[in-house]
């Protein structure tokens, strides 16, 4: 079982049992196309040495992988279809009698996808037939958004996060068990549960944290010096970060410091299992936090398929929406409307996508007064060119000019707010009101003009703003929420193969076909 002797076992589903599979479904579809979706030479450099191909055919793999993802299988769950379903058996090409393969070969047809120099390559294939259709000519609007995706590993607590540390240390790096032995003594690290202590004693949860983080410093410092390999330097890297981001230096009772307690708050970037280092603390809204990745897309709101996605950790500012907003349309190479949330709507995507002759339909972010009820920054007066600012009271102040029109600036009426009888109404502050000017001012301020009184602008913006939410949807469906894998790049080559597979499906529903060479979507009706 596993090996592929060039011809199916029993026979050909499609042919004897083609009335059985559903028409216009994507397995009917696979089962008559999938030469001409997925032709050999697509992966002819993933298998560069005859003696790495695999026992399976790749084309019959990435049919299998995205049927996976289109239906949210696991690897046994999706080889138990290709040996009981005949629409499974169909769409990828195997006999009657077929007893498909072992599920780790789905594993390792993913791995080296993941790894290879085109690990999109599904989602890249599905959009040229998308291109090759025609179907999004004249479609010149595209609506951005994210949603998190929910890690696969359980998020970890201090303790066990240090634990599991010092353990994959000691088992990856030569030398470290002996030191461990020696100089580690606030666990039996042999044992993967938790330490036996009164876990409602404060104080004995404290002096835990304390001996573990004095058990990992010591290990980290009397490691020997050597050469160490890719995975030995992972959990090292690993252990020095989980060592420091949750704890801080603490004084005992007696006003004596070296010791260490639990830090106040959430550290920035935390991370939240050493089973999954990039999985993250993502704050989606102010008041909900998951664990785990974002997904980005970019949607052609009127067919509702998708023109691009990418996964990301939820943290850090080189995976915000904005900054990633701006990589799911670089591929766009004509003007589009472009359709997003506040978390679109920053000084430099604005500027980037103005520049490159977008018309934005970016929801602004809404002012906060200094003062609730209070005046905002769109009370004032605001010319950026003169470097001037005038209050709502009258008062003109000239504004700093530290780098230019690029950078931060400032504007202080310090002693002309003593006295002002609009002073309630602008500020707290004892110094007098101090507004800051950043970057890309004018085009925030014109933005949030046109969003408040152009009723075409508002009208296009209720209009193809909400498709993206129902996209959204789709990709999460099913289970589809918590991913599979770990690690931001297996889960990105499983979102880019998901998104590949509602697109097929979406094109199969509006009747794709493949006919003298070429694909188009045949006239309704027909």
């Amino acid at each position: 079982m596993g090996e592929w002797a060039g011809e199916t076992v029993g026979p050909d589903v499609w042919e004897t049992c083609r009335e059985l599979i559903p028409a216009g479904s994507v397995f009917a579809f696979l089962a008559e196309h999938r030469g001409a979706l997925f032709p050999a030479e697509m992966f002819a450099d993933m298998y560069p040495s005859a003696n790495g191909r695999p026992s399976m055919p790749p084309q019959i793999l990435a049919a299998a992988v995205t049927l996976q993802a289109l239906n949210g299988l696991s690897d046994f769950e999706t080889v138990q279809e290709l040996r009981c379903d005949l629409r499974w058996k169909a769409a990828c090409g195997l006999g009657l009698h077929d007893m498909a393969f072992d599920p780790s070969l789905l594993a390792y047809f993913r791995r080296r996808l993941a790894r290879s120099t085109r690990p999109d390559r599904v989602f890249e294939a599905v959009r040229e037939v998308v291109k090759a259709t025609g179907v999004l000519k004249g479609k010149h609007r595209r609506a951005l958004d994210s949603t998190v995706l929910d890690d696969a590993v359980a998020t970890q607590d201090t303790v066990t996060q240090l634990i599991a540390a010092v353990r994959a240390v000691i088992r990856e790096v030569p030398g470290a068990d002996a030191v461990a032995a020696a100089r580690c003594s606030a666990h039996d690290y042999t044992d993967p549960g938790k330490p036996r202590i009164a876990w409602n004693d404060e104080q004995a949860r404290a002096g835990l944290v304390d001996a573990l983080v004095t058990d990992a410093l010591r290990l980290l410092g009397h490691l020997p010096e050597q050469q160490l390999g890719e995975k030995a330097a992972n959990a090292v890297g690993i252990l020095a970060l989980v060592a420091g981001q949750d704890v801080e230096p603490a004084e005992d009772s007696d006003g004596r410091d070296g010791r260490w307690r639990i830090t106040r708050g959430t550290a920035a970037n935390r991370m939240v299992s050493t089973i999954d280092p990039e999985a993250r603390h993502v704050h989606k809204t102010r008041s909900h936090q998951q664990d785990g990745f974002k997904a980005h897309l970019a949607i052609e709101p009127e067919t509702g398929l998708y023109t691009a996605v990418a996964l990301r950790p939820g943290a850090g500012a080189e995976h915000h929406e904005a900054t990633v907003g701006l990589d799911l349309l670089a591929d766009e190479d004509k003007p589009l409307d472009v359709f997003g949330d506040t978390a679109y709507s920053t000084g430099d995507v604005r500027q980037t996508l103005h520049e490159a002759g977008h018309r934005l339909f970016l929801k602004p972010a809404p002012l906060r007064p200094a003062v609730p009820g209070g005046f905002t920054l769109d009370d004032f007066t605001i010319d950026t060119t003169a470097a001037i600012v005038t209050c709502p009271a009258g008062h003109t102040v000239p504004l700093s000019d530290p780098g230019g029109q690029h950078h931060q600036r400032k504007a202080s009426f310090g002693n002309l707010c003593t006295g002002c009888p609009l002073r309630e109404r602008c500020t707290k502050a004892r110094a007098g009101r101090i507004l800051t000017i950043r970057p890309h001012h004018d085009l925030q301020t014109a933005a949030r003009h046109q969003a408040a009184t152009d009723s075409g602008w508002q009208a296009d913006y209720r209009r193809w703003r909400p498709p993206v939410e129902r996209a959204v949807a789709w990709l999460v469906q099913a289970g589809n929420r918590r991913l599979r894998y770990c690690g931001t790049i297996s889960n990105n080559t499983w979102l880019h193969t998901r998104a590949a597979a509602l697109n097929l499906r979406r094109l199969t529903n509006l009747g794709l076909t493949h006919t003298r060479g070429t694909w188009h979507l045949a006239p309704a009706g027909t």
